[in-house]
């Protein structure tokens, strides 16, 4: 858990599409930067144990993702990779970060995994955990279908989620609960951190998650497969991906997927699901230090 008595990090701002975007500095500006990206429907301050035991030797910096914590809603409710890839673009660009290291979980690992395909001298080192999108069977399985229907569906979702209002709870406990529901794994401590982050309260005294309920839909379309093999083939850093062996994202050593880079070390971690990260902690920063070793100089 992050150390009371540790000063926690400092609230940014920048602006790529005319969104305003936030992200968190952890500080020690003269260390290598250490970039964290979260998955969808979470946040930004989901990294704070794994910042707080990587601080001393980076300089950790984690945004929220648009549509996310307290970045802003894109106005049209559209969520497309392009969107992400060019955010997390401009936030290397603009705070000069590159060549930077990266840790990625879940939507964070697709959209770093096909960043440092585009921009391989960007990356110093980086690590996907579950970021290589479902199994190989459930792609073919949407593949199967025409884009005639693809489209369907997602205008269907999109006509129920303008009608849906964020979910209301009476109290931090009710979200508290919820959260736990969400990942059992998480301990009362981790389940309330992440829940208080993760809330705005409302007017009226209730509490919503911060993030977007467009970011719910799956787009009717991305990259080609193809696509993101050559992009997964151009990466130079060494690549670490992290899978929990109780999710579904399947083993991508056993199913061909990190065959497809070039320096890829694949590690599956017991006990531990979608979000291994917090499921294995101390497994987990034990093994990414390994990896990361000792940060270059500058």
């Amino acid at each position: 858990m992050v150390s009371e008595g540790t000063p926690g990090p400092t609230s940014h701002t920048y602006f790529s599409q005319r969104l305003r975007l936030h992200y968190v500095d952890w500080g020690n500006p003269g260390a290598p930067p250490l970039l964290l990206l979260h998955g969808g429907r979470d946040h930004c301050r989901n990294w704070d144990w794994t910042a707080a035991a990587l601080r001393d030797a980076w300089h950790v910096l984690a945004p929220d993702l648009r549509g996310h914590g307290d970045s802003q809603w894109s106005p049209d409710g559209s969520y497309t990779m392009a969107g992400y890839l060019y955010d997390l673009a401009q936030l290397v660009h603009q705070q000069r970060l590159a060549p930077a290291t990266i840790i990625a979980h879940s939507l964070g690992g697709h959209i770093a995994l096909r960043y440092a395909g585009i921009y391989p001298e960007h990356l110093a080192k980086l690590v996907a955990i579950e970021g290589l999108g479902p199994a190989p069977r459930v792609l073919a399985e949407r593949a199967a279908r025409t884009i005639a229907e693809r489209m369907d569906e997602w205008i269907r979702d999109q006509r129920g989620l303008a009608g849906r209002l964020p979910r209301r709870y009476p109290s931090i406990e009710d979200a508290f609960r919820r959260m736990q529901e969400e990942n059992p794994h998480l301990s009362a401590e981790q389940a309330r951190h992440l829940t208080v982050q993760g809330v705005n309260q409302n007017e009226d005294g209730t509490y919503s998650w911060k993030f977007d309920n467009y970011v719910r839909a799956w787009p009717p379309y991305d990259m080609s497969r193809r696509d993101i093999a050559f992009l997964w083939g151009r990466i130079a850093c060494p690549t670490l991906l992290l899978w929990g062996k109780e999710s579904e994202a399947g083993d991508p050593a056993a199913d061909g997927r990190a065959q497809l880079f070039r320096r890829a070390t694949v590690v599956g971690l017991d006990g531990a699901g979608h979000w291994l990260h917090h499921d294995r902690f101390t497994e987990f920063v034990r093994i990414v230090r390994e990896f990361l070793g000792a940060p270059p100089r500058s």
